[in-house]
């Protein structure tokens, strides 16, 4: 997005907008990341951290992580101690799934999810991509707020305001766009059957 300028001197820059609202895109997609939807996602384990020698870990460093199957994951630890450590951190992260430990390594059997759960689940990615939304749209907000403190000042006229208003509403419309399409994305897959 190209800056507001005025003979050469820049009035107002837009790249803070969408940086703001991308970084709202990017959590949102780390989210959905970690939303079951029947399949095994490694990525439902990324918050989870092991104690490793006094220090928090993420269990992919400590461990092998793979998904021989489509409802399952086998996590093979590095170090053997580590498997009742890795089994009661993903019991207390409460992901909805019980570890199967063997002794070599744990196993996350995924059940299918039944219509029921689905439909909760769409609900869920909703409410997530609604939050999205209002985040962008606090970011417009704070956006056209500086654009009009700019034109308070004297530094931006009221068609520089305009213009910038306009500007940042596309910016806007654009990464709204894009949060639909990837709710629309988690939606059928969460769907898929």
């Amino acid at each position: 997005m190209r800056p507001l300028t005025r003979k050469g001197e820049r009035i107002m820059d837009y790249n803070h907008i969408e940086e703001k609202m991308d970084k709202t895109i990017n959590v949102l997609v780390e989210n959905y990341a970690e939303v079951r939807a029947g399949r095994a996602n490694p990525a439902i384990l990324n918050k989870i951290k092991v104690d490793y020698y006094g220090t928090p870990t993420p269990i992919n460093q400590v461990a092998g992580i793979s998904v021989p199957e489509a409802r399952l994951i086998v996590i093979q630890p590095w170090d053997a101690s580590l498997l009742k450590e890795i089994e009661k951190e993903i019991l207390k992260a409460e992901i909805g799934i019980n570890p199967n430990n063997d002794g070599k390594v744990i196993r996350l059997a995924f059940p299918e999810l039944n219509e029921e759960r689905r439909k909760d689940l769409v609900k869920e990615i909703k409410k997530m991509a609604e939050e999205a939304k209002v985040s962008i749209r606090s970011v417009r907000r704070e956006g056209i707020d500086e654009a009009k403190k700019l034109q308070k000042d004297s530094q931006m006229t009221e068609d520089e305001l305009k213009s910038a208003e306009d500007q940042i509403q596309k910016i806007t419309d654009g990464k709204i766009a894009e949060i639909d399409k990837i709710l629309a994305e988690k939606e059928k897959e969460v769907m898929s059957v």
